[in-house]
């Protein structure tokens, strides 16, 4: 299989109102979530990752230069939730942006879906980001500004076979985002972006590449997307150049929905 190399970093600043903003990104040290961690630094933000793995957390302290810092934590527990946050405020003093972005899929005929499975695939999934979400916001609230952003799925506005409860999952996530965009507007946005086929960790682990060239066939662009694809759009709803942007999810998915 192939797929376009990455473009070269640009070596500057595109949105250079993010400069300095503390932005917190879950799921940030593999896939979608470390690309968007190293787009942010890109852009001069002040950036701690959060992520359950500790092996891969110590790995992109390295991989991405210019970290503010790294937090350990389950989302899926309320308790663990709070306490990073508490972390985030000693190391960079609040919040400005989260990027919303853990989560797990599994491939699996709805039939066989374990309670087991269906518990840590809705804990992380839509508890995880409602936590992080309810964190986020009352540090936003009190300072009267700050922007909310969410990793959805094209997989949370249809139905994808074989994923049951990772679609539910998405398209609650959605419905978090508009209602949060409706409660907490003026000073507090939310937007979501709804990738397609990425070409991520999760995702090698669970095609083959026999399977990732089926897809790519059925992809109008022909190819899945490159993780800084999904990364520059979360930078880009971030910044002062979407401040009219709200209750929105932005698709990049290469054309498969069309």
């Amino acid at each position: 299989m192939t797929i376009n190399p990455p473009p070269p970093s640009a070596g500057h600043s595109t949105y250079p109102d993010l400069a300095g903003k503390r932005v917190v990104v879950t799921g940030g040290a593999s896939g979608i979530g470390q690309a968007t961690a190293a787009r942010f630094v890109l852009e001069g933000s002040r950036v701690v990752v959060l992520d359950r793995d500790a092996e891969r957390l110590a790995a992109v302290a390295v991989e991405v230069p210019g970290l503010a810092g790294t937090v350990a934590v389950d989302i899926s527990s309320s308790a663990d939730v709070r306490r990073a946050f508490e972390k985030v405020d000693a190391v960079v003093g609040g919040i400005d942006v989260l990027v919303a972005n853990a989560g797990v899929s599994y491939r699996t005929a709805f039939v066989d879906i374990t309670d087991e499975q269906w518990d840590a695939v809705v804990g992380t999934n839509l508890s995880g980001t409602f936590y992080t979400a309810r964190e986020a916001a009352r540090r936003m609230r009190a300072q009267g500004s700050g922007v909310l952003l969410f990793t959805a799925s094209t997989n949370g506005l249809s139905g994808h076979e074989l994923y049951a409860d990772y679609n539910a999952t998405k398209a609650g996530v959605l419905l978090l985002m508009r209602t949060l965009a409706l409660e907490l507007a003026p000073a507090i946005r939310s937007n979501a972006v709804s990738p397609g086929y990425v070409l991520t960790p999760m995702q090698r682990r669970e095609y083959t590449d026999e399977m990732l060239e089926a897809l790519n066939a059925g992809i109008p662009a022909g190819r899945h997307a490159r993780p800084d694809e999904v990364a520059a759009l979360f930078a880009f709803l971030a910044s002062e150049q979407a401040a009219y942007l709200t209750g929105i999810s932005v698709n990049i998915d290469g054309g498969e929905t069309a």
